[in-house]
């Protein structure tokens, strides 16, 4: 069983978790001891959540005439948070592929 293509999306998750923190990640450097991935997909999705929130505030702001936020800014933030969600989708749709592909594994 080629399992190369999961170790390469925990890889990824383990990196955007590390990425989002800003520090390192715990989690990724006991991978071998047994990571716990329910809690690392959690937290990434959380962050995305959050980026998104953050956005959607800055743009009402903005939108309401609030001279503290800076278009440029707003727009950098929106950006970030639909890059992160479509992000998101696509590691999602992996895991849904490596878990259709266990599932149609013969015993």
């Amino acid at each position: 069983m080629d399992t190369s293509g999961i170790e390469q999306m925990l890889s990824v998750l383990r990196s955007t978790a590390t990425q989002a923190t800003n520090k390192p990640n715990e989690t990724a450097s006991s991978a071998a001891g047994g990571a716990d991935f329910a809690q690392l997909l959690q937290n990434s999705i959380d962050k995305v959540s959050q980026t998104q929130v953050n956005a959607n505030q800055m743009a009402e702001k903005l939108a309401a005439g609030d001279t503290t936020q800076n278009l440029h800014e707003v727009m950098i933030a929106l950006q970030t948070a639909s890059v992160s969600f479509q992000e998101m989708v696509q590691v999602r749709n992996k895991l849904v592929t490596a878990y259709q592909d266990v599932m149609n594994i013969q015993v």
